[in-house]
């Protein structure tokens, strides 16, 4: 049960084969097995997910077939679940108790879903790793000595582990997909008003982030985002998008244009077991049918994080300034520095970086005028010690703390779909590989059709670690 796929769960509960009930008291026995070792599921609510276990039981009996009828998903700590606390993983929000369901969650439930619990990230969301004052470190299931990744490492560690088939989480410059990346399953950030989340929290970087999906195939996330889509005219942002995402996703790469960055265009370094995993990779696309030629974005001056980071530390300064000058011990000092840098931005420093962002959307687009999508490493690197912020180098450079995180950020900036899918393993130390996938906003279907094509033709399928 814990290897079937959330369409297989769906299709076995409505036809009574297996009960919604027993699938969720299963779950609970693993998380309770696998979970003290990794810290991926910081609340659990078992009365209330058993109820919702019971309530898609007497949907099946009354012949409801719902796309995730008895489906588990875990939800990230920044999103709000009706009656639940979510906390941000900060001290500032530790008796905070939703007083509603983000519009993700509720249409999930409407689907038939299981809530299975919050999981673990950095405060507000806005650091590479998992960690937090309040819930502290999660650890990836390949190795407990190493991080997950971030902001949702303990959605990424949570799936991996087999507990729970999907995970709603955030990205608002790769916290999806890094994550995905360090664990071995898949990754999507959806193009910004493709799921509408006008209920929750405010957003340090402003329409930056969006509502990712994680699962262990491309096919469920896109079952998972066939759920999710659709306009809300509460969102500025919000579209509609016409036909299916599961359909749309299927391993036929034949004919599409695909642009291979080995370095999305930025001076940036790379482990070679990493290059030679993503490259192996690219090339099994070619056979398969897929008009693959290197190419990369040619970017605007500063883009990335020295240009575009300002944006997310005046966001956290101008939502928690004052609480930070207050009390500054309840903060991780790492999201202190942070709102530190930001109340010392001004206000044409943000300017110039919406400037920059503007500019670094017209040069993705002037890439996409050539080709269909997009492929590059998901992240330099694989995972490192959960205890350090990011490897002090990569291919033998020094890098700053962000390093890893250098091939994410700027398609959350352009507003791009963008996937990413385990492509191997390395091979001198057997950890996970993700390759990503991008394209022009709103070509969220192409985007899965080729992850879908990665999948198949790298032939990778994680056990449960």
């Amino acid at each position: 049960m814990r290897t079937m796929s959330a369409r297989r769960i769906a299709e076995q509960v409505a036809a009574r084969a297996v009960s919604a009930v027993a699938l969720y008291d299963d779950l609970l026995e693993r998380i309770a097995v696998e979970n003290p070792r990794l810290n991926a599921i910081v609340h659990l609510d078992p009365e209330a997910g058993r109820a919702e276990a019971r309530a898609a039981d007497a949907r099946a009996a009354r012949g409801e077939a719902l796309p995730l009828l008895g489906v588990p998903f875990t939800v990230k700590d920044n999103i709000w679940v009706r009656g639940q606390p979510v906390r941000q993983g900060s001290r500032l929000f530790e008796d905070f108790v939703a007083p509603e369901d983000a519009v993700a969650v509720a249409r999930l439930r409407a689907a038939g879903a299981v809530f299975a619990g919050i999981t673990n990230c950095s405060e507000f969301a806005c650091k590479g790793v998992t960690t937090n004052l309040l819930h502290g470190p999660t650890r990836n299931p390949w190795d407990v000595t190493l991080t997950p990744g971030g902001s949702s490492g303990g959605a990424a560690s949570a799936v991996a582990a087999g507990l729970a088939p999907l995970a709603l989480c955030t990205d608002g410059g790769g916290s999806t997909r890094r994550p995905a990346a360090h664990v071995g399953v898949v990754g999507m950030k959806p193009s910004a008003g493709v799921v509408p989340h006008p209920i929750g929290f405010a957003e340090p970087v402003f329409g930056n982030s969006v509502m990712g999906q994680m699962a262990r195939s491309v096919a469920d996330v896109a079952l998972m985002l066939d759920v999710l889509a659709g306009p809300d005219p509460r969102d500025p942002q919000s579209v509609v998008l016409s036909g299916s995402f599961a359909r749309a996703a299927v391993p036929d790469p034949a004919g599409l244009r695909v642009a291979y960055s080995r370095r999305l265009g930025l001076d940036a370094p790379v482990d070679p077991d990493v290059a030679a995993c993503v490259e192996r990779a690219v090339h099994r696309l070619a056979d398969a049918g897929a008009i693959v030629e290197e190419a990369d974005p040619v970017w605007p001056a500063g883009a990335g994080e020295s240009g575009l980071m300002p944006l997310q530390f005046a966001g956290l300064a101008a939502l928690y300034g004052e609480r930070y000058r207050a009390t500054p011990d309840l903060f991780d000092p790492d999201i202190g520095q942070q709102i530190d840098a930001g109340l010392r931005t001004s206000g044409a420093e943000v300017a110039r970086a919406l400037h920059l962002r503007e500019e670094a959307y017209r040069a993705l687009a002037a890439l996409f005028a050539r080709y269909d999508l997009l492929v590059c490493p998901t992240t330099p690197v694989t995972a490192w010690p959960f205890d350090r912020l990011g490897p002090a180098t990569i291919d033998g450079r020094p890098v700053t703390p962000r390093g890893h995180a250098v091939f994410t950020p700027l398609f959350n900036h352009c507003y791009a779909p963008a996937c990413s899918v385990p492509c191997g393993l390395t091979e001198s130390g057997g950890l996970p590989v993700g390759l990503q996938i991008a394209g022009p906003r709103l070509s969220d279907a192409a985007v899965l059709r080729l992850a879908a094509a990665v999948e198949a033709t790298c032939g990778y399928a994680p056990a449960l670690v």
